[in-house]
Order: C-alpha cells, then sequence, then structure tokens
C-alpha cells in the first residue's frame, strides 16, 4: 500500500472501534454541529453537512442524535456552538510526520492532551511549519471494493467531475480531488449509482516514507494515543505501508 495509509489506518481504527463509540460519536457529532453553524440547516443547500451526516449514520449515530446536532448547530435551540480549529504538527516514531488537527472550545486543553500523548508514545512535536509543508490540502473520497466494482468503473463516473486520480488501495479505492471539487465528484459517484464510505477534504502527504511493521505498530499505538482525545479530530501520518508489511498486521 502506499499513499497515506487511509486503508491501514482506516482497517486499524475498525479494531477498536466498540471501545471508542462513545468518544466517536462525540466527535461526529461535533463534525454535524460546525457543518450547521457554517452552512445552516439545509440539507440541499449545505454539502458538508451533508457528509458529515452521511458518515455519522454510517457509524450508527442515532437520528434523534444527529437531528439534535444539526439544530443546535444551526442555533436552533438557542444553545451556542463555539468550536476552534487548531492543528499540531509533530513527529512520530522514525521520523513519520504528522500532523493533528482538533477541534476544541479549550485550546489549553487540547494541547496538554496532544503533549501528552505525543510523549508518552514515542512522538515529538514540531515547530509551525516544519510539517504542515509535506501536507496538502485534498479531497478525498473512500469507496469500499465490491463485486463486480473496479477502477474503470470509478474513473469513468469521476474523471469529467474535476477527480485527479483513483488509486486501489487493496481494501477499497480512493478518489482524491481538489477540495473545491470534492463534491461534484461524490455527485457524479451517486449519479453512477456508486456508493462511498466517506466524502472528506483531508491533508495528504506530497512524499511518504516506508514503514516496517514494527514502525507502523509503533506509529497506530500513538495514533490512538492522540485519537483518545475528545478534542482531536483527525491525524494525518505520511506512512508508505508496504503490500507485505500491510499483510502482516492483517493478520494481527
Amino acid at each position: 500500500m502506499s499513499g497515506h495509509s487511509k486503508w491501514a489506518t482506516t482497517k486499524h481504527k475498525k479494531a477498536v472501534i466498540d471501545a471508542r463509540r462513545a468518544k466517536s460519536f462525540a466527535k461526529l457529532i461535533k463534525n454535524i454541529e460546525v457543518a450547521a453553524k457554517i452552512g445552516g440547516a439545509d440539507l440541499s443547500g449545505n454539502p458538508t453537512l451533508v457528509d458529515a451526516v452521511q458518515k455519522a449514520k454510517k457509524t450508527s449515530v442515532p437520528n434523534d442524535n444527529i437531528d439534535r446536532a444539526i439544530k443546535r448547530g444551526a442555533g436552533l435551540t438557542g444553545e451556542s456552538v463555539d468550536y476552534q480549529t487548531i492543528m499540531y504538527e509533530g513527529y512520530g516514531p522514525n521520523g513519520v510526520a504528522l500532523l493533528i488537527e482538533c477541534l476544541t472550545d479549550n485550546r489549553n486543553r487540547a494541547a496538554a492532551d496532544v503533549r501528552t500523548a505525543m510523549t508518552r508514545n514515542g512522538g515529538t512535536m514540531a515547530d509551525p511549519g516544519s510539517v504542515a509543508y509535506n501536507f496538502s490540502r485534498k479531497g478525498v473520497i473512500s469507496i469500499t471494493k465490491t463485486e463486480g466494482l473496479d477502477e474503470d468503473d470509478i474513473l469513468a463516473a469521476v474523471l469529467d467531475a474535476g477527480a485527479e486520480e483513483v488509486t486501489d488501495r487493496g481494501g477499497g479505492f480512493e478518489v482524491i480531488t481538489e477540495p473545491s471539487q470534492l463534491v461534484a465528484a461524490r455527485t457524479a459517484l451517486q449519479e453512477a449509482g456508486i456508493d462511498y464510505d466517506a466524502a472528506d477534504a483531508e491533508f495528504v502527504p506530497n512524499l511518504s516514507i516506508e514503514v516496517n511493521a514494527e514502525t507502523a505498530r509503533k506509529v497506530f499505538r500513538l495514533i490512538d494515543a492522540l485519537e483518545d482525545s475528545d478534542d482531536v479530530q483527525n491525524v494525518y501520518a505520511n506512512l508508505d505501508i508496504p503490500a507485505e508489511v500491510q499483510a502482516e498486521l492483517d493478520e494481527e
């Protein structure tokens, strides 16, 4: 596997999701609230909210929780939603670059959580800009492999919708776009009858580091520790996991 380890990370997360269901729900709800605050409660006019809601539903967040989050975020309940997005930069084991995206209402708490997780799990904090230059903001659409669906089918659907590339990630496919073309690409997939798991603006590494199984395990432990914080929404790493290493990890 190459690229930014989307599928390895996704597979890894599924192994621990039961223990984190409450935290996972809280983070998905927070995304919905922010999307509704920025773009309003009308799904037909707010594609970011559509994607946030779809991701929550795929993770089995109850519809009542989703509806309340939309109303709360849009200011329809009289409650105030005020989150800040903060990016931290650092390095994991063997120099793997990390971008840590926080969505928080308490900057000091978020900073303390990130520093503690990094210090205790072999990571080091980095100066602003020293890691971020290696990542570009891209639209990323994840599609699980199903029988009869191949890379050519997906490429045919999204080629005229601004997609930059379609990549086979082993367990699924990944469509990369410019952030501004994300909605057009996912709409094209829907019109072609192709279901997708997630459509998000993410940070994708420009250069990746190939790692062995031991380093991959250490980096995943660090990512786990970071994501234990309610304030950490996403962790991006420039891991490049070869197929034979991925096979070894899959057996565990």
